[in-house]
């Protein structure tokens, strides 16, 4: 595992500008159908593949960090208080193998992005169901949302039904328009120089 770059909620990454109200961005549509039906599935490289109700990811061991948001589009929310459980705990469950190098996050919709396994391996990376003490809205992923504070918001997927685990990397629905695959907001990561 890389050694974090974690920064203080209120740091503000160059080429970002704070904002008070949180836009709605998204390529999909959000699910119609009853929130407490979902499941998500754990899949791919992995020693046991799971597939969990919503109540079951609820079930397990939950925290609540305060973490900014930031989106490619150069915007930034400060100080969002996240609810959810540590992808960790779920990958514990599934155990990953050793060769396993990425993984491809899946929403509801069909929306895909793909991410190192180490991004999902740092503590406040969490699938989440609220936002500072309130359920999320559907608009911004409710019931189970992605959320790696660290990286830009096209790797932070709504609607959240599977992860696959896999041992290369496979451009997401962004990606395969020049987007950034590793999309570290400290580094500035929007585009691919072969890209946009």
């Amino acid at each position: 595992m890389t050694k974090n770059t974690f920064k203080n909620p209120g740091d503000l990454p160059v080429g970002q500008k704070w904002i008070k109200k949180w836009p709605v961005r998204t390529v999909e549509s959000g699910p119609e159908e009853d929130s407490g039906s979902l499941s998500l599935t754990i899949s791919g490289m992995v020693d046991k593949s799971l597939t969990l109700s919503m109540q079951e990811v609820k079930s397990l061991k939950s925290i609540e960090i305060v973490r900014d948001f930031h989106c490619v589009e150069t915007w930034s929310i400060p100080n969002i208080r996240w609810k959810g459980v540590p992808v960790t705990l779920i990958l514990e469950l599934a155990k990953p193998f050793k060769k396993a190098t990425h993984v491809v996050v899946s929403s509801l919709g069909g929306y895909k992005t793909d991410l190192k396994l180490e991004n999902l391996l740092r503590p406040d990376t969490l699938l989440v169901w609220e936002a500072n003490g309130m359920p999320l809205s559907s608009d911004h992923g409710y019931p189970l949302r992605l959320i790696i504070p660290d990286l830009y918001a096209y790797k932070s997927v709504k609607w959240v039904s599977e992860i696959t685990i896999i041992d290369k990397d496979v451009p997401g629905y962004w990606e395969e328009k020049g987007y950034h695959r590793g999309a570290n907001v400290w580094k500035g990561e929007r585009f691919e120089e072969n890209g946009l």
